[in-house]
């Protein structure tokens, strides 16, 4: 089979682990690695639009309207969004369909598929069930802040709020990066129940101690802290955090004021891309501006808020916090399309 030959129908998750052709948690990393070299180089390119549906509409609808006081402290996030990008080699679009209230209903709260292009033609490639894909380079910025900002003498303990997809690649990625110097991995969910699923799921899989927590009584003695949540409000109260944490934030609207204007004055704070951060202006960083008629695009640079995409300068660092935002660049998702098809192919042959 020809490497561009196009392939319509969906690939998925189940056919990639049958034909061993899913990507290993090594194998991720080298893509996403390969991406943000080809990011800074700027051989690689993207955007991203999201068309997020006002939450007052599904809630007007009659068989649903029972059910919206148990979401009072939960973001639906009802969103369709697309990402898409350019390679030296490849383009790709990911749509993504988002709804928390999908779990109701026994499905994952978001669903990606994943098109890959051939970069020439920008013809069908292949399709991919994007979910696990999306989730597996997610994780591994955990992989990124753990290795730029976490310095410490003796082995740490993490704080993971979140229990999904997104926070299992985060115990995975972590666990490859960082196994050596991560003692346990404290896992609290909006439901203990999940983060004991999830600890339970993936003990096997981890030299890490994975320990569920039902509140933020240890957050303290954490040195590195990362949020993979759909909260309404925030999750932690600055008072809470190690003075000098590195935090990483993958998710909404879950961070404190307080913690940012910390941040802001004592210590480093980066976005993956501050002009995707700010635009999407659904996270906690690029809000705090937004709510005060600023843009973290136009004033993040005059602050020294800097970016991972730049070639240079965002790992300087300084003493005081180390603040995260993430949106998820939809370069790093074709990355690790392209190394999945490439591998795919060979398993075929």
């Amino acid at each position: 089979m020809a490497l561009h030959e196009p392939v319509l129908k969906v690939v998925s998750n189940e056919e990639l682990r049958r034909v061993g052709a899913e990507l290993t948690v090594a194998e991720t990393h080298a893509a996403v690695e390969t991406a943000w070299r080809d990011i800074r180089g700027g051989s690689a390119i993207g955007g991203k639009a999201v068309l997020s549906i006002p939450e007052d509409q599904f809630w007007a609808m009659p068989e649903f309207e029972a059910d919206r006081e148990s979401f009072a402290s939960e973001r639906l996030g009802w969103k369709l969004s697309s990402l898409y990008s350019v390679n030296p080699r490849f383009g790709g679009v990911k749509i993504i369909g988002a709804n928390a209230f999908n779990r109701r209903r026994g499905l994952p709260r978001s669903t990606s598929t994943y098109l890959l292009l051939d970069k020439t033609t920008l013809r069908p490639v292949a399709i991919f069930d994007g979910t696990a894909l999306s989730a597996a380079r997610t994780g591994t910025y955990a992989s990124l802040v753990l290795e730029a900002f976490v310095e410490t003498p003796m082995k740490i303990s993490v704080f993971l709020f979140g229990a999904g997809p997104v926070a299992r690649s985060v115990i995975d990625c972590l666990s490859f990066a960082g196994s050596e110097r991560i003692e346990r991995i404290l896992i609290r969910s909006r439901y203990p129940e999940s983060a004991t699923r999830l600890a339970d799921a993936a003990a096997s899989a981890t030299p890490i101690a994975l320990v569920p927590v039902e509140d933020n009584a240890a957050l303290a003695d954490c040195a590195f802290v990362v949020t993979a949540t759909n909260a309404r409000d925030p999750v932690f109260g600055d008072h809470e955090l190690a003075r000098d944490a590195a935090t990483l934030h993958l998710g909404g609207d879950e961070v404190p004021e307080a913690y940012l204007k910390r941040a802001l004055r004592t210590g480093v704070v980066i976005c993956d891309d501050l002009k995707t951060v700010s635009r999407r202006n659904s996270q906690s960083l690029s809000l705090y501006f937004s709510r005060r008629g600023l843009s973290l695009e136009t004033a993040g640079p005059l602050l020294g808020i800097s970016e991972m995409s730049a070639p240079a300068g965002w790992q300087d660092s300084r003493p005081g916090p180390v603040c995260v935002t993430c949106v998820g660049l939809p370069m790093l998702d074709l990355y690790v399309a392209e190394a999945t098809w490439e591998k795919l192919v060979k398993a075929r042959t």
